[in-house]
């Protein structure tokens, strides 16, 4: 069964098929397990490069190294997220 949406004017098929929600669903997880795997491995590189930081001006820039690479991952987690839920 298809369902009509229209926005501007047009009509468009929404998506509520069993398939196409595990499809998003699939999709979804992924994007939170991508974010993660970024999150983690900005922490890592954050650490090492704390670690071999000479002075603390190269910690400093260390730790904002580490906040930007997690901000831009879960930046990127949500936009992708709006993006499927935009189109379902």
């Amino acid at each position: 069964m298809e369902e009509y949406q229209s926005s501007s004017g047009a009509s468009r098929p929404t998506s509520s098929t069993p398939a196409s929600r595990m499809k998003i669903g699939c999709i979804s997880a992924a994007t939170s397990f991508q974010e993660t795997f970024r999150y983690v491995k900005a922490l890592l590189i954050g650490q090492v490069k704390k670690l071999s930081a000479k002075n603390e001006k190269e910690a400093t820039e260390a730790d904002l190294l580490t906040a930007k690479m997690q901000v831009e991952a879960a930046d990127a987690a949500e936009n992708t997220k709006k993006q499927l839920h935009k189109y379902s």
